[in-house]
Protein backbone atom coordinates (compact mmCIF):
# COMPACT_ATOMS: atom_id res chain seq x y z
CA UNK A 1 0.00 0.00 0.00
CA UNK A 2 2.76 2.44 0.93
CA UNK A 3 4.62 1.64 -2.28
CA UNK A 4 1.56 2.45 -4.37
CA UNK A 5 0.89 5.74 -2.58
CA UNK A 6 4.47 7.08 -2.20
CA UNK A 7 4.99 8.35 -5.78
CA UNK A 8 1.71 10.25 -5.65
CA UNK A 9 2.71 11.92 -2.38
CA UNK A 10 5.73 13.31 -4.22
CA UNK A 11 3.58 14.47 -7.15
CA UNK A 12 1.17 16.16 -4.70
CA UNK A 13 4.07 17.92 -2.97
CA UNK A 14 5.32 19.27 -6.30
CA UNK A 15 1.82 20.50 -7.14
CA UNK A 16 1.58 22.30 -3.79
CA UNK A 17 4.95 23.95 -4.40
CA UNK A 18 3.79 25.19 -7.82
CA UNK A 19 0.55 26.57 -6.33
CA UNK A 20 2.45 28.33 -3.51
CA UNK A 21 4.86 29.85 -6.00
CA UNK A 22 1.99 31.07 -8.18
CA UNK A 23 0.15 32.45 -5.14
CA UNK A 24 3.20 34.45 -4.12
CA UNK A 25 4.40 35.63 -7.53
CA UNK A 26 1.15 36.16 -9.39
CA UNK A 27 -1.26 37.15 -6.63
CA UNK A 28 0.98 38.45 -3.85
CA UNK A 29 -0.49 36.13 -1.22
CA UNK A 30 1.58 36.48 1.96
CA UNK A 31 3.09 33.51 3.77
CA UNK A 32 3.35 34.52 7.42
CA UNK A 33 3.82 31.17 9.17
CA UNK A 34 6.28 28.32 9.22
CA UNK A 35 7.11 26.42 6.05
CA UNK A 36 7.91 23.35 8.16
CA UNK A 37 4.45 23.26 9.75
CA UNK A 38 2.86 23.86 6.37
CA UNK A 39 4.96 21.14 4.73
CA UNK A 40 4.28 18.48 7.34
CA UNK A 41 0.54 19.13 7.46
CA UNK A 42 0.39 19.19 3.67
CA UNK A 43 2.06 15.77 3.51
CA UNK A 44 -0.46 14.46 6.05
CA UNK A 45 -3.35 15.86 4.00
CA UNK A 46 -2.02 14.43 0.74
CA UNK A 47 -1.54 11.04 2.38
CA UNK A 48 -5.06 11.06 3.86
CA UNK A 49 -6.57 11.73 0.44
CA UNK A 50 -4.45 9.09 -1.25
CA UNK A 51 -5.35 6.59 1.45
CA UNK A 52 -9.01 7.44 0.87
CA UNK A 53 -8.57 6.74 -2.83
CA UNK A 54 -6.85 3.47 -2.00
CA UNK A 55 -9.72 2.58 0.33
CA UNK A 56 -12.26 3.36 -2.38
CA UNK A 57 -10.42 1.03 -4.75
CA UNK A 58 -10.36 -1.72 -2.11
CA UNK A 59 -14.07 -1.41 -1.36
CA UNK A 60 -15.23 -1.07 -4.97
CA UNK A 61 -15.91 -4.17 -6.98
CA UNK A 62 -14.87 -2.57 -10.27
CA UNK A 63 -13.27 0.56 -11.67
CA UNK A 64 -16.57 2.30 -12.37
CA UNK A 65 -17.62 2.00 -8.72
CA UNK A 66 -14.26 3.37 -7.58
CA UNK A 67 -14.63 6.36 -9.93
CA UNK A 68 -18.15 7.04 -8.68
CA UNK A 69 -16.99 6.89 -5.05
CA UNK A 70 -14.21 9.34 -5.85
CA UNK A 71 -16.64 11.71 -7.56
CA UNK A 72 -19.10 11.58 -4.65
CA UNK A 73 -16.23 12.36 -2.30
CA UNK A 74 -14.69 15.14 -4.39
CA UNK A 75 -17.84 17.21 -4.89
CA UNK A 76 -18.71 17.51 -1.17
CA UNK A 77 -15.04 18.24 -0.45
CA UNK A 78 -15.20 21.27 -2.75
CA UNK A 79 -18.66 22.45 -1.76
CA UNK A 80 -18.76 21.72 1.99
CA UNK A 81 -15.18 22.34 3.15
CA UNK A 82 -15.30 26.11 3.15
CA UNK A 83 -13.36 26.32 -0.11
CA UNK A 84 -16.21 27.38 -2.39
CA UNK A 85 -18.59 28.84 0.21
CA UNK A 86 -18.06 30.23 3.73
CA UNK A 87 -18.20 27.33 6.20
CA UNK A 88 -20.06 29.23 8.93
CA UNK A 89 -22.73 30.34 6.45
CA UNK A 90 -23.77 26.75 5.74
CA UNK A 91 -26.69 25.04 7.47
CA UNK A 92 -25.85 22.85 10.47
CA UNK A 93 -26.26 19.57 8.59
CA UNK A 94 -23.82 20.74 5.90
CA UNK A 95 -21.30 21.80 8.55
CA UNK A 96 -21.54 18.34 10.14
CA UNK A 97 -20.76 16.68 6.81
CA UNK A 98 -18.01 19.21 6.17
CA UNK A 99 -16.32 18.38 9.48
CA UNK A 100 -15.94 14.78 8.28
CA UNK A 101 -13.93 15.88 5.23
CA UNK A 102 -10.13 16.23 5.36
CA UNK A 103 -10.26 19.31 3.11
CA UNK A 104 -12.14 21.29 5.78
CA UNK A 105 -9.41 20.76 8.36
CA UNK A 106 -6.62 21.34 5.85
CA UNK A 107 -8.14 24.64 4.72
CA UNK A 108 -8.20 25.79 8.34
CA UNK A 109 -4.55 24.80 8.67
CA UNK A 110 -3.55 26.57 5.44
CA UNK A 111 -5.35 29.77 6.41
CA UNK A 112 -3.90 29.60 9.90
CA UNK A 113 -0.31 29.06 8.77
CA UNK A 114 -0.20 31.24 5.67
CA UNK A 115 -2.28 34.21 6.75
CA UNK A 116 -2.09 34.23 10.56
CA UNK A 117 1.25 32.58 11.32
CA UNK A 118 -0.42 29.99 13.55
CA UNK A 119 1.75 27.56 15.51
CA UNK A 120 1.42 23.80 15.84
CA UNK A 121 -0.22 24.27 19.25
CA UNK A 122 -2.89 26.52 17.74
CA UNK A 123 -3.55 24.03 14.94
CA UNK A 124 -3.27 20.88 17.04
CA UNK A 125 -6.97 19.99 16.93
CA UNK A 126 -7.04 20.17 13.12
CA UNK A 127 -3.81 18.20 12.82
CA UNK A 128 -5.08 15.50 15.21
CA UNK A 129 -8.28 15.14 13.18
CA UNK A 130 -6.27 14.62 9.98
CA UNK A 131 -4.04 12.04 11.67
CA UNK A 132 -7.07 10.16 13.06
CA UNK A 133 -8.63 10.18 9.59
CA UNK A 134 -5.39 8.81 8.15
CA UNK A 135 -5.24 5.99 10.69
CA UNK A 136 -8.90 5.01 10.28
CA UNK A 137 -8.82 5.09 6.49
CA UNK A 138 -5.53 3.17 6.39
CA UNK A 139 -6.86 0.47 8.71
CA UNK A 140 -9.92 0.03 6.49
CA UNK A 141 -7.78 -0.10 3.33
CA UNK A 142 -5.30 -2.59 4.79
CA UNK A 143 -8.07 -4.80 6.17
CA UNK A 144 -9.71 -4.92 2.72
CA UNK A 145 -6.45 -5.28 0.77
CA UNK A 146 -6.20 -8.38 -1.38
CA UNK A 147 -3.58 -9.42 -3.87
CA UNK A 148 -4.92 -9.90 -7.38
CA UNK A 149 -3.24 -10.75 -10.63
CA UNK A 150 -5.42 -8.65 -12.94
Amino acid sequence: MAGKIAPYVLIGAVQVAVVLLAAKLLFGVPFVGSFAVFGVTTLIFITVNLALGFTFSMIAQNQLQAMQMSFFFLMPSILLSGFAFPFRGMPGWAQMIGKMLPATHFLRIVRGVMLKGASVAQLSSEIVVLIVMLVVVSVVAVSRYRVTLD
